[in-house]
């Protein structure tokens, strides 16, 4: 009878046990993320992330990661891409040719994260050190058959109703145009508050644009921590009971690697470190925010070898001016960030954005 009775609580407990297990495993695995932040280091391969580590006396930002992966990058006609392209299929999940922005290869406009995440009635705001007519940012925010039309962008820009919040460079497209209009003046028709620098913000509930130079900004570290700032900034204004959709890019990772510097490189990747920080910070505060961070391409073919093959010296080896082929990191923090470790596409980031967000 002991024996039966013992049997019985065995088997009960072991139920109970495993229902309790189940319940756990259920609930995180249904966790959704109210806040989406993304950001793109453009150019940055694995070699630049170890660039910043390398040169960095504390941990980095990266190391905070519980998980990462590698993404391809290949556009569809190309297999080294170019930034519209490999934005392009970060941003919609579509591949496309090399120059084109948000589109098909035959031209067809597709909607971006930022674009579907506005739908669901969520905040969205893109932060850059380029012109905001540059091809990352208007990956999320325009569709054009070519990269280089920025005045078109810019005035798709000024009538875009969902863009809450647009932080960056390229004031030139928007004032001193071919056709004459003067789109800063449209916008502020149309309940836009546009200012020079982030310090003239005072209303925190209107949409706003901060072009703080005709194109793009300068180098790190001249401009200062305008995109550590900017971001911090973003996320207040957008913070609120909804959730909200952030794109922020390293615009100039990849402009120092195009020049083959290392010295700006690695201030660039410190005033991105600076960001992660940031973004980070603020989601494990608020413990219902995915973090995702990963590149369009890598540039520069960067490594780093002894050139006498002692092992005894690092040095910096650029092999090429242009961008190459080699597939890029992918880091992520919060809800459903297991999701983006191992090797994907690039096109596969939304879907799983897109699957963890409420």
């Amino acid at each position: 009878m002991k024996t039966r009775r013992l049997l019985a609580f065995l088997l009960i407990a072991t139920a109970l046990f495993s229902s309790s297990c189940c319940s756990n495993e259920e609930k995180e695995a249904s966790k959704k993320a109210k806040n989406v932040i993304v950001l793109i280091g453009d150019g940055m391969g694995p070699a630049q992330v170890y660039s910043l580590i390398l040169t960095s006396q504390e941990e980095t930002a990266f190391e905070r990661f519980p998980y990462s992966g590698f993404s391809i990058t290949k556009s569809a006609s190309n297999e080294i891409t170019d930034s519209a392209a490999g934005g392009t299929a970060i941003a919609v999940g579509k591949k496309t040719k090399n120059n084109m922005v948000g589109m098909t290869p035959d031209s067809i406009p597709v909607p971006s994260m930022l674009e579907m995440f506005a739908e669901r009635g969520k905040k969205t705001g893109v932060v850059v050190t380029c012109s905001v007519t540059h091809a990352t940012p208007a990956d999320f925010i325009a569709h054009n058959i070519a990269r280089g039309n920025n005045e078109e962008i810019a005035l798709e820009i000024a009538n875009k109703p969902i863009l809450n919040v647009l932080f960056g460079g390229g004031k030139k497209y928007f004032t001193e145009r071919k056709d004459g209009l003067d789109l800063i003046s449209k916008m502020w028709d149309n309940g836009w508050n546009i200012y020079d620098s982030l310090s003239q913000i005072e209303d925190n509930s209107a949409r706003t644009m901060v072009l703080t130079c005709r194109k793009h900004m300068v180098k790190a570290p001249e401009r200062g921590n305008f995109l550590p700032e900017a971001t911090a900034k973003a996320i207040e204004m957008l913070d609120n009971e909804n959730g909200f959709f952030l794109m922020v890019e390293g615009s100039q990772i990849d402009f120092a690697c195009h020049d083959n510097d290392s010295i700006t490189l690695v201030e660039e990747m410190k005033d991105f470190n600076n960001t992660l920080n940031v973004v980070l910070d603020f989601a494990e505060k608020d413990g219902n925010t995915l973090v995702v961070v990963t590149a369009d391409h890598e540039t520069g073919g960067l490594t780093f070898v002894d050139p006498q093959g002692k092992y005894t010296r690092t040095d910096f080896k650029w092999s090429t001016g242009s961008h190459s082929a080699i597939f890029v990191p992918v880091f992520s923090f919060g809800p459903g960030a297991e999701k983006f470790s191992g090797i994907m596409d690039n096109t596969e980031i939304i879907s799983k954005i897109m699957e963890i967000a409420q």
